[in-house]
């Protein structure tokens, strides 16, 4: 009788020890599910910062392995303005601003009004950066006259990616323009295809 007593007495014990033991186990689970859980929103979190820095960091530089896709070819799917001096008129920035190659593969940024005629610079500063991908030409811009005029010559070719960042002061967040600068001789009218104004 004694014996049956203590085996009743460690069966009762065993089965509150497992009720004990699913009981933490369920607790446990469900703690450690929520955990995950705030580390999966955290991961998150920390993606769409890292996203939205890198978008940041591409738009202000010219980053290898950029996708092309952004770029035209001389030609943007709106048909482009040609400027005073035959350039390309930058529309993504007050006022607008002419791009233009010169002969000696120096660039010279004319500011103009609304109907397109040219008005001095106030306090834009602009940068190019233009090229192989792999080491790109950076030029920076000095004011002569009522231009600003590189301090330095594009690369080789006559196709390549461009990337022009304009400021309207000193403490405005800049303006990016992209494009690919393609100085070939339009066949159909007198500027090259990067300021070419027909449509084809």
């Amino acid at each position: 009788m004694k014996s049956l007593k203590t085996t009743h007495l460690i069966a009762a014990l065993l089965a509150a020890v497992s009720v004990s033991l699913i009981g933490c186990g369920g607790g446990s689970g469900e703690h450690d599910h929520d955990h995950d859980h705030a580390d999966h929103d955290h991961d998150h979190a920390h993606g769409d910062d890292h996203d939205h820095d890198h978008d940041h960091e591409h738009s202000a530089d010219y980053v290898e392995g950029e996708d092309d896709h952004d770029h035209d070819h001389g030609h943007s799917h709106e048909k482009n303005v040609a400027g005073p001096n035959g350039g390309r008129v930058l529309m993504v920035v007050e006022p607008h601003v002419e791009f233009l190659v010169t002969e000696d593969r120096q660039v010279k940024l004319t500011f103009v009004d609304e109907n397109l005629k040219p008005i001095a610079p106030a306090d834009q500063t602009a940068t190019v950066i233009a090229g192989d991908r792999s080491s790109p030409v950076r030029l920076a811009f000095q004011r002569e006259g009522d231009q600003l005029v590189s301090d330095g010559k594009l690369p080789e070719g006559n196709d390549f990616p461009t990337v022009v960042q304009l400021k309207v002061s000193p403490d405005a967040s800049p303006v990016i323009e992209k494009f690919n600068l393609n100085l070939a001789d339009c066949p159909t009218c007198e500027h090259q295809e990067y300021a070419c104004t027909c449509e084809h």
